[in-house]
């Protein structure tokens, strides 16, 4: 018996895309078949296997060709070329709503997505008390749901997939509605259904996500996939640098050398990424910021350890000598709250930056609990008792803290346990 739960072998979807409207039509009509599109790869020549068992992060900027992926995975969209197979039965929470029919009630819909699961009536009833206890959603079960919040089909359909036992689970991006609660509870579940032997496959944006539940991850950017391995902080980093865009950031230190060549680059652009808001004046500027937890290194990693040491690495490019600034960072979570920060005037440290290019190197141990974390830094330097601002980035990049263990909170304080 087969080992494999998912089989995809030169999987191509190509999309025909037509400048005008009408090109579509005279393409149609053309008695010599002129060609008047040109063809968009949403994804091209893409191979893999999963294993039963496993757990597979997918992850990618938006348009990567994810969601096309796993429509044809799950047989909604059919391939331009290649071959997909999926040994055993498959639930899929490809988008919120997805399979559900709006003007009936969300009992009604539970038992229309069994039948198109292939369950019978009475397998369902056996079902439903579970589905409906996992949802959680009360007397909405009765009302159409058309009503429905985002979070309230999130449930809804996360707990018809999660509790007709499938062998192959696929998630893309459905979980991130909803409360952290429920989403805490529905990674619990795949923890408990994995241990069961159900394959699960994950789409999601969130990095910690992937890094605390998958076995192993696939990396794919503009229709390719680009990496596929069990080394998971590798892929995130690799997919860090594909969303950040960063010329800058690779292994080595010969990337140091070519910061020193273009040290008249005072280019000033922000991380559209994270919605990066940047001012001051500029006479000097952060070019790069690096987060390592070796002192020796010059890589930006994917994630940081609760409770490790910690080095930040700051590239500042100066037009000029400048006295006595202020180097100042922060964490802080998506919605603005402080979690952390420092800067060398706190620290009772003064610094200074000379024309050119400057390495400044901040360490601390981080002690705080596990998630995606925003990092703002600030440059600025007194005159006089005026305050320049030279160069603040809010935020500059998105960081993941992760943990060994569970903790509640926000700091990271593990209790020692002793027995008299």
């Amino acid at each position: 018996m087969s080992d494999i739960a998912i089989s995809v072998k030169n999987l191509t979807k190509v999309y025909h895309l037509y400048d005008n409207p009408k090109d579509r039509l005279k393409e149609a009509l053309n008695p010599f078949k002129k060609s008047y599109h040109h063809d968009f790869y949403a994804l091209n020549d893409v191979s893999f296997e999963i294993k039963k068992g496993e757990t597979v992060g997918i992850i990618g900027k938006n348009g990567a060709g994810k969601s096309t992926l796993l429509k044809m995975i799950t047989g909604v969209l059919t391939p331009t070329g290649g071959s997909v197979e999926v040994n055993g039965k498959i639930a899929s929470l490809l988008e919120l709503g997805a399979g559900f029919n709006l003007e009936m009630t969300g009992m009604e819909n539970v038992y229309l997505n069994g039948t198109i699961m292939g369950f019978s009536k009475e397998e369902m009833d056996q079902k439903v008390d579970a589905i409906l206890e996992f949802a959680d959603i009360g007397a909405f079960i009765d009302q159409p749901v058309k009503m429905y919040s985002s979070g309230m089909f999130a449930r809804l359909a996360f707990s018809v997939a999660i509790n007709v036992e499938p062998d192959v689970l696929i998630v893309d991006e459905a979980l991130s509605v909803g409360d952290m609660a429920f989403q805490y509870k529905c990674f619990m579940k795949m923890k408990e259904i994995k241990e069961q032997g159900t394959t699960i496959v994950l789409v999601t944006h969130s990095m910690s996500q992937i890094l605390d539940n998958c076995d192993r991850a696939i990396l794919i950017n503009q229709g390719l996939l680009i990496e596929d391995t069990y080394d998971i902080k590798h892929v995130v980093a690799e997919y860090e640098k594909v969303i950040r865009n960063i010329s800058l950031v690779s292994e080595g230190k010969e990337e140091v050398s070519k910061i020193e060549i273009d040290i008249k680059d005072f280019t000033v652009q922000s991380n559209k990424d994270v919605e990066e808001k940047r001012f001051g004046t500029h006479r000097a500027i952060i070019k790069e910021v690096f987060i390592t937890d070796t002192l020796d290194g010059y890589s930006d990693s994917p994630s940081i350890e609760s409770g490790k040491s910690v080095f930040i690495r700051f590239y500042i490019l100066s037009k000029e000598d400048i006295s006595d600034i202020v180097l100042g960072v922060s964490l802080k979570k998506p919605d603005s709250s402080d979690i952390w920060g420092d800067n060398n005037l706190f620290a009772q440290k003064s610094l200074s930056l000379k024309k050119g290019l400057n390495q400044i190197t901040y360490e601390f141990t981080c002690n705080i609990t596990r998630g995606e974390y925003l990092l703002f830094c600030g440059l600025a330097t007194f005159n006089a008792d005026t305050r320049e601002e030279l160069d603040q980035r809010w935020p500059i990049k998105k960081v993941i803290v992760q943990s060994k263990r569970e903790a509640v909170g926000n700091v990271y304080a593990p209790i020692s346990i002793i027995l008299s």
